[in-house]
């Protein structure tokens, strides 16, 4: 049975359900989509959204397929180190509900460029922050179209690297139409039917897993651990991380990226623009944390259940290798008929956070540099969302190619990275802006170019890129820095770059501005 799920499952049946998924999103996005005329309409809904209906949107921008095959394949594999990853994602989000939710959703208006620069002078700021939104959208996405390529090698048959490459392309280019014609409206409720879709699947996977075991999770982590090489390692910390000095500082630095990069996320930042006031902001965040818990609870149950239905070494030398866990359990437990739907949702996820992320960048660049920079603030609305949908075309394209690239990665592994440099480029900043008077324009760049460069540098010049056999370049050698996730170093690189940026520079700052600023992000008034 393993064997030919491995193979192909039933692909008609996998590509008929999610072409059935695809062709509903397609006319629920052209339903929404007849006002995008304006960039309020086209960056951010108008503000129309509820706090829960935001909440749940943004659980489905942030449950990508990361969570959903990485996280999964990882405590299959790996147990409850594999675990951490869910842990991190979760606790992230209580920096975001505690400092930064309700203050940006008061001080900005559609783009993380709007809250950094708004004391700062803007040209040089605005560029920074439209760099960094890049630069980590590009890198998040990564991640969603490698696990597209793996996903399908396992559903579909489609075992080259050429047709898996085809098959990215086609995920790229329908995300690339969610984008142009449903803008953020469109988007968000996708993001919506994606995440309800996905809560409601992994549930029902969790219940149907749990009853086979009795509802003894005692009995499911004996079987996973027997049918894990690993045996009993799995079910305590270290079987991943805990083999020498470097791994464990390698898990530290994981757990700072995690942590600390939800808060730095551009496409998360600009989803508290959706809602109306500062208040939904913050309900929307409650909402999501209460959508995400039940999620990644389940996760700890389908990965356990993988490795003892399945078998860990029949996972890792799978097509789509860790990735594959999820949709291997839901063929073993409901045959076909469960793998076409399991299928469809995670082909959801991915191409709606593709989506959230495009929309994002384009935003960031429309906005922060044609509008803002190259137009001094004098661009028309039309032009302005014109541009934004180019930019959307641009980024898709990049993304295709990036993936292809990723392609077999593990995709929990690659968002890491994009946390990373998010809370390396942006949470800093963010944090200065919104809580420290004396901040500067000169520290805000010191601290996002710093960040920003370090992050990059150091991933290039790690196991990531080049040394090993799961190296994006496998053959080559180049990997002088040990650490896979360069956190550790290049967050508190940020923070101190813009700490002495800001000391040694002689600008004072706009202290109208700052007081204003002030006022806006704690009372709401101006928003």
């Amino acid at each position: 049975m393993i064997e030919a799920a491995q193979s192909t499952g039933n692909p008609v049946l996998n590509t008929a359900v999610f072409g059935l998924f695809v062709a509903l999103t397609l006319f629920l996005v052209f339903k929404v989509s007849t006002r995008n005329s304006s960039t309020s309409d086209y960056y951010a809904a108008g503000g129309r959204f509820t706090g829960a209906q935001n909440g749940i949107a943004l659980s489905g921008d942030f449950l990508s397929a990361a969570s959903f095959l990485g996280i999964a394949g990882a405590i299959a594999v790996n147990g409850y180190d594999g675990f951490l990853y869910s842990i991190g994602f979760l606790v992230a989000w209580l920096v975001n509900l505690l400092l930064i939710a309700e203050l940006v959703r008061n001080t900005g208006r559609f783009t993380m460029g709007d809250v950094i620069s708004f004391r700062m002078r803007q040209r040089p700021v605005r560029a920074a922050a439209a760099t960094s939104t890049l630069v980590i959208s590009f890198f998040y996405m990564l991640a969603q179209m490698a696990g597209a390529g793996g996903l399908v090698a396992l559903l579909l048959g489609v075992h080259g690297k050429g047709g898996q490459a085809i098959v990215i392309m086609i995920v790229g280019l329908v995300m690339i139409f969610y984008v142009l014609v449903g803008g953020m409206q469109g988007t968000t409720w996708v993001q919506i039917v994606k995440a309800s879709m996905l809560i409601v699947c992994v549930v029902l996977m969790t219940v149907f897993l749990l009853g086979k075991f009795g509802f003894s999770i005692s009995a499911l982590l004996d079987g996973a651990a027997e049918h894990n090489p690993k045996g009993d390692k799995v079910l305590t910390p270290g079987a991943l991380y805990g083999k020498n000095g470097i791994s464990k500082l390698d898990f530290v630095s994981l757990s700072l990226a995690l942590i600390l990069g939800a808060a730095g996320l551009p496409h998360v930042l600009m989803r508290f623009y959706t809602v109306p006031n500062a208040g939904q902001a913050r309900r929307s965040v409650v909402w999501a944390v209460g959508s995400m818990s039940v999620f990644y609870l389940a996760t700890l149950v389908i990965g356990y259940g993988a490795s003892a239905l399945v078998g860990a070494d029949v996972i890792a030398n799978s097509t789509g290798k860790e990735n594959s866990a999820a949709p291997l359990l839901a063929f073993e437990i409901g045959g076909p008929l469960l793998l076409g739907v399991v299928a469809a949702v995670a082909f959801a996820t991915i191409l709606a956070v593709v989506a959230g992320l495009t929309i994002t960048a384009s935003a960031s660049f429309a906005h922060d540099v044609y509008a803002n920079i190259i137009k001094k603030g004098n661009a028309d609305a039309p032009s302005e969302v014109r541009v934004a949908r180019l930019t959307a075309v641009v980024v898709g394209a990049l993304s295709i190619i990036g993936g292809i690239m990723a392609n077999g990665q593990n995709v929990a592994f690659l968002v890491a990275l994009a946390f990373a440099f998010a809370a390396s480029a942006n949470l800093s900043t963010l944090l200065y802006s919104l809580f420290w008077k004396r901040f500067n324009t000169t520290g805000t760049l010191w601290a996002m170019y710093t960040g920003l460069g370090s992050c990059l540098l150091l991933v290039i010049f790690s196991p990531v890129v080049s040394g090993k056999s799961t190296s994006i370049f496998p053959a080559a050698s180049f990997d002088i820095f040990p650490l896979s996730n360069p956190g550790i170093v290049s967050i508190p690189v940020s923070f101190i770059a813009g700490f002495l940026g800001t000391l040694l520079s002689k600008d004072q700052g706009d202290q109208a501005r700052q007081k204003e600023m002030e006022v806006r992000s704690l009372t709401g008034i101006g928003a």
